[in-house]
């Protein structure tokens, strides 16, 4: 199947700014064929379509996300400590396989609508993440969580371990589920876990991504030991090119040095990290060092949206405001960390992230019908500072089109929502004894 994306103003992504005004994109079967001007497209596609003008680029990578937490989204958003006071229980006591696979489909469907291809996850029930993953078509890393106290899907530490080498080898191999373990955090997983799951990342030639440098508790928890949640992490052999290092906000230049020295990537989660009160992650000083990172949307119930084009923006004010520098990080630099960073941080530059020959056609077009797209001068800014997630009119992904006029075609959303809506019964039950603060 020969697919020609004509018309589009296309962001390939490569290196030296290469971008084609009025372009074509052909697809083979799962594969970028070509791309160039319109002027010179093929005319022996089997399926021709009109971009009409909109911005055509590699699909968004989101690097850290909990996806089946959507029932958690608008709980207790203004409620400190939030994550103890009532996430941690609610789990234990209310959620289960269902609730995690009918969550899954419903965040995926949300993500692909706003232009995701490929997403971490960390959650319980992953098998079940995998099940959404392999009926909608986008692509996963998907983390089976292990933590040092009773979780819903295993009652300790060793259950989970368990539950994570049965889900490693499960879905070894497979065209879109890559499975890695994912400990919780530096305190939230005793040591002895911590150095199993990167034996186990190690075993699976897999990534291993957890919560790091997050909490203001965590960091006064390494300092009563003389040491950082990242120096801890190296002190267990943790510290390498395998690590995906979630939030990454209070970093020392200690830690910095470390994590550009050993290949430590970063998933940056603006979102959730400011609408928490936690912090503004030194972002310009791992760029400086050469630390790989990407942007991540948190879960629904951390950073409410699941859309990268949330994140660039925040990320672009962030960064600019804590570093008084309106020139930091132009909108081109934004949108390479959204797309090529993110493959990169995830060892797949040689899979996608790029608008080139030979890379799977995980694509997305973004429409430049609504109001505050208009006019169009730079693409990149308009992508990073002006554009919704309702602007994304087609996605792609592994030459397949999931999304087409704004509509999902593998996924009946509204039916999705009901059929979620019906499975949350227990779980908003369950959620009462909370009801004075949430």
């Amino acid at each position: 199947m020969r697919i020609l994306l004509d018309h589009a103003h296309v962001l390939t992504m490569q290196d030296g700014d290469v971008q084609y005004p009025d372009g074509y994109v052909l697809v083979e079967d799962d594969r970028i064929h070509a791309l160039g001007p319109s002027s010179d497209a093929p005319q022996d596609a089997d399926r021709v379509i009109d971009c009409h003008g909109g911005i055509l680029l590699p699909g968004f990578v989101n690097l850290h996300c909990h996806v089946s937490m959507v029932p958690f989204r608008t709980m207790g958003d203004d409620c400190p400590d939030r994550l103890n006071r009532f996430l941690f229980p609610l789990e234990r006591d209310a959620v289960g396989p269902e609730l995690v696979y009918l969550s899954a489909l419903y965040g995926i469907g949300e993500m692909l609508l706003s232009g995701i291809t490929a997403f971490v996850d960390m959650y319980y029930f992953e098998e079940e993440v995998a099940r959404a993953v392999c009926e909608t078509g986008i692509r996963g890393w998907l983390g089976e969580t292990v933590i040092s106290q009773s979780a819903p899907d295993a009652e300790n530490e060793a259950a989970g371990l368990a539950r994570c080498e049965a889900f490693l080898k499960q879905y070894a191999g497979h065209p879109l589920v890559t499975p890695l373990p994912a400990p919780h955090g530096t305190t939230t997983v005793s040591a002895d876990a911590l150095k199993a799951c990167g034996e186990l990342a190690r075993k699976y030639d897999t990534l291993l991504t957890l919560h790091v440098s997050e909490m203001d508790a965590e960091i006064r928890h390494f300092e009563g030991m003389g040491t950082t949640p990242v120096q801890y992490l190296d002190s267990l052999g943790l510290a390498d090119n395998r690590l995906l290092a979630a939030h990454c906000i209070h970093l020392t230049q200690e830690d910095i040095r470390l994590m550009a020295q050993k290949g430590v990537r970063t998933a940056h989660c603006v979102g959730s990290n400011m609408k928490a009160g936690k912090g503004i992650a030194p972002i310009r000083d791992l760029h400086l060092q050469g630390v790989p990172f990407g942007f991540g949307t948190d879960g629904p119930s951390s950073g409410n949206t699941l859309s990268i084009l949330d994140q660039m923006r925040l990320f672009a004010c962030a960064q600019k405001t804590r570093y008084h520098d309106r020139s930091l990080f132009p909108a081109s630099q934004i949108l390479r960390f959204a797309t090529r960073g993110g493959a990169e941080c995830l060892h797949a530059r040689d899979r996608f992230g790029q608008i080139l020959p030979g890379l799977q056609a995980d694509l997305v077009l973004v429409s430049l019908d609504a109001a505050h797209l208009f006019p169009l001068y730079n693409p990149y800014s308009a992508l990073v500072y002006g554009a919704n997630a309702s602007d994304v009119s087609l996605v792609m992904v592994g030459g397949e089109i999931l999304v087409q006029d704004h509509r999902l075609t593998r996924m009946d959303l509204p039916s999705i929502r009901e059929k979620l809506r019906g499975a949350m019964g227990p779980f908003l039950q369950a959620a009462e004894k909370y009801r004075d603060i949430i």
